[in-house]
């Protein structure tokens, strides 16, 4: 599955996830991959995951962070002859 995050607290460990359909999942540190640990900044970042049900509430689990380009940089990157800024 595909979503967002709607935010992270990397002190407490936990955070929400927002799938396409709107449902918001929950999410611990544990349930990251380990080459996608949470930084402080990725609300809004685009996430894959898997669904798992059980417990408390449906929670998000093998979590990574999906890569984009970001289109104001390539564009500069493209004005400038390719060079990185």
């Amino acid at each position: 599955m595909q979503g967002t995050m709607i935010w992270f607290n990397a002190e407490k460990g936990y955070g929400f996830v927002q799938t396409e359909d709107d449902e918001r999942l929950y999410v611990d540190q544990a349930g990251f991959l380990p080459d996608h640990q949470p930084q402080q900044r990725c609300k809004g970042r685009a996430v894959s995951f898997e669904r798992e049900v059980g417990g408390d509430q449906p929670r998000a689990v093998n979590v990574s962070f999906v890569e984009h380009s970001d289109p104001r940089r390539a564009r500069l990157r493209g004005a400038r002859g390719g060079h990185k800024l």
